[in-house]
C-alpha cells in the first residue's frame, strides 16, 4: 500500500477525527478510503446514467414487464 500525506485546515481535521471516533472507523485513513470508494461508485453510476440517457429507448417498463421479470427470477431460484 502506498502512503499519501494531505494537509487539512484545523476545522477539517477536527471533522475527520469526529467521524472516525463517532462512526466506528479505526483510523482516519479508513475514513478517507471509504470516502474515495464512495466517490468512485458515484462516478461509475453517473457514467452509466449518462450512457443510458444517450441510448435509444428500450422496451416499456410496465406491469407486464415486471411480472415477466419476477417470473424469470423465480425460475432461476
Amino acid at each position: 500500500m502506498t502512503t499519501m500525506n494531505i494537509s487539512l485546515p484545523d476545522a477539517l481535521k477536527t471533522f475527520v477525527d469526529e467521524q472516525v471516533a463517532g462512526r466506528g472507523y479505526g483510523t482516519s485513513s479508513e475514513y478517507i478510503r471509504e470516502l474515495i470508494r464512495k466517490d468512485q461508485d458515484r462516478q461509475r453510476l453517473r457514467g452509466l446514467l449518462l450512457d443510458g440517457a444517450g441510448s435509444a429507448p428500450g422496451a416499456k417498463a410496465d406491469a407486464r414487464y415486471f411480472e415477466d421479470l419476477r417470473a424469470r427470477v423465480r425460475t432461476r431460484s
